[in-house]
């Protein structure tokens, strides 16, 4: 379960970039972070994350603190980013090595779960490879692997289908269904409506650092109810508090 209390953030001295926000991300279920550019979705889930500290207010990851507890927290997510670019001069065997080697695997299950994974994605022929040799997807995709090793109960997931192949991207939406089944946590932010309106159980929307809505798609079809899909209802609820506030 992830839970964000009364959070703010600001860049700028008088300007928030989040405002105030509250969102209960609840076990056994995949939730969807929406919103258009720069409305807030990678700094709030960089503050999830324990990457940038709130100015205000708190996250709590299975009831840890993040701000207070910031390794207790840490232990139990897998943080998948929005850009793949790191640790480019490791091997991609040296990469999930190192992780697995963080997270505590024994070298035995580390090599299991490291060949499941990389078979699956189908990288594992090219572990031997410096990272930095990897197309975008296949960075994305070892970025995956690499959170997964230890099979965290919370996945935070930003953007991370971009780049991944139709087959891949539906292997991992099929992880994200099972991982929530089994009665964990799933948020991820994704740009692309239709995939949130087919896989998420709930999902909000964000805009200018505000939530703008918390539900789920049949709840957001009921309050507008001369709307039918989900992006034309992202459409509305943006637009509307774009006009709101050039008023």
């Amino acid at each position: 379960m992830i839970q964000i209390s009364h959070v703010s953030k600001s860049y700028v001295k008088g300007k928030k970039s989040i405002d105030n926000i509250n969102l209960e991300v609840r076990n056994g279920e995949i939730f969807g972070f929406l919103g258009p550019n720069g409305a807030g979705k990678t700094t709030t889930i960089k503050m999830i994350t324990g990457i940038l500290n709130p100015d205000e207010g708190d996250i709590f990851i299975d009831g840890r603190s993040i701000k207070s507890e910031p390794i207790e927290a840490k232990k139990r997510f897998g943080f998948v980013p929005d850009t793949p670019d790191m640790f480019l001069r490791l091997k991609g065997i040296e990469y999930l090595n190192f992780l697995a080697d963080i997270y505590e695997i024994s070298n035995e299950e580390g090599k299991e779960r490291i060949k499941k994974l990389t078979q699956k994605f189908e990288i594992h022929d090219v572990l031997q490879n410096q990272i930095q040799t990897y197309s975008h997807g296949m960075r994305q995709k070892i970025v995956i692997c690499g959170v997964l090793l230890n099979n965290p109960k919370n996945w935070i997931l930003d953007e991370p289908m971009v780049g991944l192949d139709p087959k891949s991207s539906y292997d991992l939406k099929e992880m994200m269904r099972e991982h929530a089944k089994q009665g964990n946590t799933v948020f991820f932010s994704t740009h692309v409506l239709e995939v949130a309106e087919k896989l998420c159980d709930r999902f909000a929307i964000i805009d200018k650092g505000q939530i703008l809505f918390v539900g789920t798609y049949e709840e957001m079809k009921e309050k507008f109810k001369e709307k039918a899909s989900l992006e034309e209802l992202f459409l509305e609820i943006t637009e509307k508090n774009e006009n709101e506030e050039n008023k």
